[in-house]
């Protein structure tokens, strides 16, 4: 055997998850970590996938992770100042470390400790969401990255471990914000994307795409399905920007469209519990209620401002970025985070994903139906 064959064999059996492998193979058992996830979605949890693209939909350059105590600061690929809710939900439930973004380096052999992170910025539920951002991953890519990884758990375990094992895992999906800013928003000329379909015909489509990808993780596995509703993206600062919207005003006309949405969205989940329940059972989350509460309610949050991003200023096109050869932000930034419900033009601060998770934890039908996440987490079928 030559050096280098030698030396990739003994990185290989050096690799802590190759005795883990071993461990499970000859102990004829199920790997019973205290939390998994599989997450799936856009920028609101993507944790770094864009890094690793072509893509202008990126954040990896500060302030943005200036909060996010893992990284000491420093950017990580989410789109926030600190954790994303996924982030914040995982570790609630006892999850010592984040899912690693699919395209990072050595991700696929972490896949059987604590669950993989697809998402990714710019991305939807509809393949040709956030064309003009170049590079992404569209909804049915990410599921199809998941079979890969659930692959290499197979050739580890076997066909029924793996079963049982992703049995217990929750596989959330936060997505389809995109598909709705890339068809409210104003067409880009000679770039073909006017609206050549109907308000129904297009939510038809959302709707009919998760429908195909809700049934894929079915039969890859997936048991405990978490599905997040469309946030009031009437009421972000970039909508209100480009609609002229004065301050404290949003869309009506946007967040009727995301209504018709998560209406339509609940009847699907609804109609996979009946036909799959109950050893499989889909969530409803509640994010546009929940996130609109708050923006109503904001200053019994603790909250001083809920119309305007921290970071990127007040007007487009709202860059949120920092000069590396600066201390200081090169683009506005807010003095107190704590006390903003917008980092940036589309994605809330850790403080208001903080609030969002504890509702999606532990709140009531309102929230998340038919179960919260915390009893999903403990569900048994």
């Amino acid at each position: 055997m030559h050096l280098k064959e030698k030396m990739k064999t003994l990185k290989i059996i050096l690799n802590p998850v190759f005795f883990i492998i071993l461990i499970l193979l000859s102990s004829h058992v199920v790997p019973s970590f205290s939390f998994t996830s599989f997450v799936f979605g856009d920028s609101l949890v993507d944790a770094g996938n864009n890094d690793y693209l072509l893509t202008l939909s990126k954040a990896d350059s500060p302030p943005y992770g200036i909060d996010f105590k893992p990284s000491g600061g420093q950017p990580t690929g989410r789109f926030t100042n600190g954790r994303t809710i996924a982030d914040i939900v995982g570790q609630a439930l006892g999850a010592k470390s984040f899912p690693p973004p699919y395209l990072a380096p050595n991700t696929q052999t972490e896949a059987i400790l604590r669950g993989i992170n697809y998402a990714s910025g710019a991305s939807g539920i509809l393949d040709e969401t956030g064309f003009f951002f170049i590079g992404r991953i569209p909804l049915r890519e990410q599921v199809k990255y998941f079979e890969q990884n659930r692959n290499y758990v197979v050739n580890a375990m076997g066909e029924n471990r793996t079963r049982e094992f992703l049995k217990k895992a929750i596989f959330s999906l936060t997505i389809g914000s995109n598909d709705i800013l890339n068809y409210v928003q104003p067409s880009i000329p000679f770039l073909g994307h006017d609206k050549l379909f109907p308000t129904t015909i297009f939510l038809d489509s959302m709707i009919s795409n998760l429908t195909i990808q809700l049934k894929r993780l079915h039969e890859l596995g997936a048991r405990k399905l978490l599905v997040v509703g469309v946030g009031p993206l009437g009421c972000i600062p970039f909508v209100r920007a480009f609609n002229l919207l004065p301050s404290g005003k949003c869309s009506a006309e946007v967040n009727a469209l995301i209504q018709g949405y998560n209406e339509k969205l609940k009847e699907l989940l609804n109609r996979l519990n009946q036909e799959m329940g109950p050893e499989a059972i889909f969530v409803f989350a509640n994010s546009y209620d929940i996130f609109m509460k708050i923006i109503v309610n904001y200053h019994q949050y603790g909250f001083e401002n809920a119309h305007e991003p921290c970071c990127g200023g007040y007007f487009p096109p709202f860059i949120c970025f920092k000069s590396p050869n600066s201390k200081a932000s090169t683009s506005a930034l807010c003095n107190d985070r704590s006390k903003y419900v917008f980092w940036d033009a589309y994605h809330p601060t850790e403080a208001a994903n903080l609030i969002i998770a504890k509702e999606l934890l532990d709140g009531d039908e309102g929230s998340s139906s038919p179960i919260n996440i915390r009893k999903l987490y403990n569900y048994n079928s």
